[in-house]
């Protein structure tokens, strides 16, 4: 009993402070991983160092291929390009191995005090999610330690020695024991950890290590698998390939360990990198595992990475598109093109796939403007459909992404720029919606005025065709300026609005005019203001949205 709390309790610490060293490196990146990882990624080599980093700094292979996937799934990365992101994770989470290798057990707890000293008393945000690091960082090495002083009874037990001599006997026991226990706790950093410290304690020999090893390498990507399902077409082949190319790896280089020629390699290597500790004999039994983790991932990556064109070809064969995803129907309008709720629990990613989404229903506001207002100068059917269904696509997408950032951000400790940046995509979202709601009215006046006869002076017209542009230029402008954060544009808005404003009371005072004249109705002049109070309002929506990047 007392062996069992401990393990339990060393590997809840453990994979505890893994999760806060994530949570807390995640946020001080900020949305500069979804850059690095969309920059990143032109060429097979440069994905394979932007997996590296991006996974060296959320210290989890499984967040960045689950990240990765939801990219994949958004659109927003191609299957090769996230193939070569794959294999670099593999090669980044080797990391923690190797700070596991170097015996920091016996300085966690001042980490851990140097950590809680950071996110208790500190009053800059930076500093105390570097605190959550530190304190993470300690949970991680007081926990493996616990879970080795747990695990050295194992040595004394029929059944688990039973195990280890089938091992000995058939190494694809141990591919199978690593594969499973990764699966179970969806972290291969945990199970190399414990293997490292079975290993330490005696309890398993190195060459039972190995097979095991390579078995959390398979084992880890049915993270990516589940966030595979359900996904699109390109999404599904990368979690696959993810699957593949660590298969690939085991069936490469275990018979290779079996036959002694990995081992001299492995060896070979430690005695160039750590030659001043004395080579492979000078170095710990658990930096010796961390070893043969990191040289098995960059070798594997080497060897197949020349082979990234082949690998997407065949994972495209065995999921075929079959061309649904290219169909665009009117029904497909509602469904959002960028809110991957796989990233949800990264709330800076999350968050900038909801702006994805707000410019993308900001350009069906556009397109339901557009259609609208065309409907209303020249009648054609088409225009009314396109304005309508638009506009429908337009409420529901509001929906969506009020519900997204609302998940992203709730109950999360985040900072002040993710916290203001969430409230303007909310407000943004209203004023697009409400865009919507007014190219909606003018659909409804033009089939006033064919219902009832209605029409509107020529001179009135082109009037109103004038303010239609300067309208729909500010709402562009504005749209533009969110996107790219200009704030010169953002001003330009303003002032194009003040134009607005002065034309449409000069329109006003003119509509008078003509009705004293006697060359416009009163049912006329009726629809003809109520096209000018539309328009007007169109243009302070797009002010608000210019003073969202002002205020930002």
């Amino acid at each position: 009993m007392q062996m069992l709390f401990m393990v339990l309790g060393g590997l809840g610490l453990f994979l505890y402070g893994i999760h806060l060293m994530s949570d807390g490196l995640q946020t001080i990146a900020g949305d500069r991983l979804r850059i690095i990882l969309e920059k990143g990624t032109k060429t097979p080599i440069r994905g394979v160092l932007t997996g590296v980093i991006v996974t060296a700094l959320i210290q989890s292979s499984s967040g960045t291929t689950v990240l990765t996937i939801g990219l994949v799934n958004s659109g927003l990365l191609t299957l090769r390009q996230a193939i070569g992101v794959i294999m670099g994770a593999n090669i980044g989470t080797t990391i923690t191995t190797y700070l596991i290798g170097f015996r920091l057990a016996d300085y966690s707890l001042p980490i851990v005090f140097i950590g809680v000293l950071l996110l208790c008393f500190s009053k800059k945000e930076r500093l105390s999610y570097l605190g959550q690091v530190f304190l993470g960082f300690g949970f991680l090495f007081y926990g493996m330690d616990i879970l080795g002083n747990g695990l050295r009874p194992l040595a004394d037990t029929p059944i688990f020695n039973s195990l280890m001599l089938m091992v000995d006997n058939n190494a694809l026991v141990g591919v199978l024991i690593g594969g499973i226990l990764t699966a179970v706790v969806q972290s291969s950093a945990a199970t190399v950890g414990i293997l490292q410290e079975l290993a330490n304690q005696g309890v398993i020999t190195f060459a039972q290590a190995v097979p095991v090893l390579f078995g959390t390498n398979i084992g880890t990507t049915l993270t990516a698998l589940i966030a595979g399902i359900g996904a699109s077409i390109a999404a599904k082949r990368a979690s696959l390939i993810h699957f593949i190319f660590n298969f690939l790896g085991t069936v490469i280089f275990l018979p290779l360990f079996l036959i002694g020629i990995f081992p001299m390699i492995v060896e070979s290597v430690t005695d160039i990198l750590f030659f001043a500790a004395g080579g492979w004999e000078g170095i710990n039994i658990k930096m010796q595992v961390a070893q043969v983790h990191g040289v098995f991932n960059i070798l594997n990556t080497c060897v197949l990475l020349p082979f990234v064109g082949v690998l997407a070809a065949f994972v495209t064969r065995l999921i075929p598109d079959k061309g649904a995803e290219d169909a665009v129907a009117l029904e497909e309008l509602t469904k959002p093109k960028y809110l991957e709720s796989r990233l949800l629990n990264n709330t800076p990613v999350a968050l900038a796939n909801a702006s994805r989404e707000v410019l993308h229903m900001g350009k069906f506001a556009a397109d339901s403007l557009t259609s609208a207002t065309n409907y209303f100068f020249y009648h054609h059917h088409d225009d009314k459909t396109q304005a309508l269904n638009l506009e429908n696509a337009i409420d529901a997408l509001e929906q969506e992404v009020t519900n997204y950032v609302i998940k992203a951000t709730y109950n999360r400790d985040i900072n002040k720029g993710l916290s203001d940046r969430s409230f303007m995509l909310l407000q943004v979202v209203g004023d697009l919606e409400r865009i919507g709601d007014h190219a909606e009215n003018l659909v409804e006046l033009a089939d006033y005025c064919t219902e009832n006869r209605i029409n509107i002076s020529k001179e009135a017209m082109d009037a109103l065709k004038e303010m239609v542009g300067h309208v729909q230029k500010a709402y562009a402008d504005s749209l533009s300026a969110l996107k790219t954060n200009n704030v010169e544009l953002a001003r330009a808005v303003l002032a194009l609005d003040d134009v607005i404003d002065d034309m449409e009371r000069d329109l006003r005072k003119g509509h008078i005019t003509r009705l004293n004249e006697g060359k416009c109705s009163g049912s006329a002049g009726a629809v003809y203001l109520d096209v000018l109070s539309n328009l007007e309002r169109i243009g302070d929506h797009a002010v608000n949205i210019a003073k969202y990047v002002l205020e930002n």
